[in-house]
């Protein structure tokens, strides 16, 4: 076997070769660890946990087997180019995971910060949250009003870690929080910021908190204090580019006392360890977003891991009802972070008779035949054609739109709009019949035959695009849908805004795509009144439980499910997971230490990220 032979990528093989380099002796083992190691990270994975791979085959069609677990690992760590955490190697073990030296420490750096920020608590007016509270929430009438034990603990603590699906009310919580934190003393003098990952998450932040504003009962004063601005993460920390190096870090934080981060689990491992490094110590940082969705589509699924273990310990479940009298229910933390996270659990979208609620929990709980049974009810807001054909989904689709292509003929964007958000296609993967691709290319198809546009024609009244890049200057992100409508000046392709629709010639437009499907990767954050969910014919590896569950919670008011029985069955049976160790470096329980290393001959240790080669 050579490593010519072996399926690896290009980026797999330059890793390689550059090792090779740098240790010519290396065994193939080794070698083949690292490049693992690497093809894991471009598969989402943080590191390559040593145990899936052990003694087994990493490629069927090739005949090749790995060593054992205890062998495998003892080649590893008489290695040079492994070392344990803070060695000046390529690769770092860490008990039997295997990481990028970088990527390990990312990971160890983030926790030890949020676990720092979490122990440390702020000086607070008890009294006065209390009073801010009752009166900022007493519309709700749950009980515990988690809502309000969220809030509580976003102004109690330097971190707070808010999950809840679709409808459970974060904006609401986060815009009525930072009204009390406001209403502290010193409040007046905080600097807070709001950031997204995608421009198109920050722009609909900024918009739900300066909608709420009007209707808070605080004085003119905390409105006025309250943000209505959003950033990106790239913009807010200065990426550079190529470079992995951001222009805010420890030595240049922030100008921040206060940051409420949305849609926190599109983040990955490397985004968010470099945002909290940023933030100065001393600033609250508060995360929202949903356990249950979708990964970051880089590596690490650093939300889901955060709210692994949370629990309101005896003391901390006494203090909460002391201050906001709701009652708390207490249970042990297996988590450090403990009480830095909250559940919110009451959807006000989703009614309790609602099918899509009840469907969401039914994914969740990984209950195939319970989801099956359910789709087969007949639910007004539930269907499924469980015989789907390439043919009958485009005609399906084709109808769908019926209603927003009418509306794009009469040129008006907020008609337009609103008809489009009223239907949308999602589908699990780019490729094939029942792929983004391939629906687009039929369905356009379809629409200039019926419009009477020619064939090669790329813009005609009606086409909508999904930008693929963010461009600045035009104010335009990744992720925008932009609406193509026949005006006396010619064609315009309109986008949502803040002040209303602005209109873009087409040859304005950055790089982008036809959207008449996308990726549910693609829809998370956004809302339709009806989505209709394609999955593919064959089994893929996409399909997962967090994305049938993110698809489906798109909707407002009807899911309509075409999928194969047994692709809709493996969809909820595969919980995706991504290998990573930042949940057991935050359990109570202590992390396997690594083995020991000499400091390598050269030089002290260094930190990752002076590893310029890696």
């Amino acid at each position: 076997m050579t490593f010519a032979d072996l399926p690896f990528g290009p980026l797999e093989r330059a890793f390689l070769a550059s090792l090779q380099r740098l240790e010519p002796e290396a065994p193939e083992t080794v070698l083949l660890a690292a490049a693992l190691c690497c093809e894991a990270l471009s598969s989402g994975d943080v590191c390559l946990p040593l145990t899936r791979l052990a003694g087994k085959r990493p490629w069927p069609e090739v005949d090749f087997s790995l060593p054992p677990l205890a062998a495998w690992r003892t080649q590893l760590e008489a290695s040079p180019l492994v070392g344990a955490p803070g060695d000046y190697a390529p690769l770092t073990l860490v008990g039997d995971r295997l990481y990028l030296a970088r990527y390990q420490a990312y990971e160890q750096h983030l926790a030890e910060q949020l676990l720092a920020r979490a122990a440390d608590a702020p000086q607070v007016d008890e009294q006065l949250l209390s009073d801010s509270l009752a009166r900022l929430f007493a519309f709700n009438q749950q009980s515990p009003d988690w809502q309000r034990l969220a809030a509580a603990q976003a102004v109690r603590r330097r971190l707070a870690v808010i999950s809840g699906g679709p409808g459970t009310g974060k904006t609401t919580t986060v815009v009525r929080l930072l009204a009390a934190l406001l209403e502290q003393p010193g409040g007046e003098r905080l600097a807070i910021g709001l950031a997204a990952p995608t421009g198109k998450a920050a722009a609909r932040m900024a918009e739900a908190i300066r909608n709420a504003k009007a209707d808070l009962p605080v004085s003119d004063a905390v409105k006025d204090a309250l943000p209505d601005e959003a950033r990106t993460l790239h913009r807010l920390l200065g990426s550079r580019g190529d470079s992995p190096k951001v222009r805010h870090d420890a030595a240049n934080p922030l100008a921040l006392d206060v940051l409420v981060v949305d849609e926190a689990s599109m983040v990955d491992l490397a985004l968010m360890a470099k945002l909290v490094a940023a933030l100065p110590p001393k600033a609250r940082l508060i995360l929202l977003g949903d356990k249950d969705q979708l990964a970051a589509v880089e590596a690490g699924a650093v939300f889901a891991e955060l709210c692994e273990g949370r629990g309101f310990d005896a003391p901390a479940a006494s203090d909460l009802e002391r201050i906001t009298g709701q009652p708390v229910p207490a249970e042990t933390p297996r988590s450090r972070l403990g009480d830095a996270v909250v559940l919110l659990t009451h959807s006000h979208r989703f009614a309790g008779d609602s099918g899509i609620g009840e469907l969401a929990r039914r994914i969740n709980g990984g209950d195939p035949k319970g989801t099956a049974s359910l789709l087969q009810e007949g639910r007004a807001d539930l269907a499924w054609n469980a015989t789907p054909s390439p043919g009958a989904l485009i005609e399906r689709l084709e109808q769908g739109y019926a209603a927003y292509l009418h509306a794009a003929r009469q040129a008006d964007p907020q008609a337009a709009f609103e008809a489009f958000n009223g239907f949308r296609a999602l589908t699990a993967q780019r490729e094939g019949a029942f792929g983004v691709t391939g629906i687009n290319e039929a369905l356009e198809a379809r629409f200039k035959r019926r419009l009477g546009v020619p064939a090669r024609e790329r813009w005609y009244s009606g086409r909508a695009v999904m930008i693929r890049q963010n461009d600045y200057a035009l104010g335009l992100f990744n992720g925008d849908i932009g609406l193509c409508l026949k005006t006396e000046h010619g064609l315009r392709v309109f986008f949502e805004g803040d002040e209303g629709y602005r209109g873009f010639a087409p040859a304005r437009l950055p790089s982008h795509d036809s959207a008449f499907a996308m990726t549910v990767h693609k829809s998370q954050g956004s809302e339709f009144a009806e989505v209709l969910l394609a999955l593919p014919e064959q089994p893929s590896p996409l399909l997962t439980r967090s994305l049938f569950y993110t698809g489906i919670t798109r909707a407002k008011r009807k899911v309509e499910l075409w999928a194969l029985p047994a692709r809709l069955a493996e969809a909820v049976a595969t919980r995706a997971e991504r290998a990573a160790g930042l949940a057991e470096r935050l359990a109570l329980d202590e992390l396997p230490v690594a083995r020991a290393t000499p400091e390598r001959a050269g030089g002290p240790p260094q930190p990752a990220d002076q590893l310029s080669l890696f």
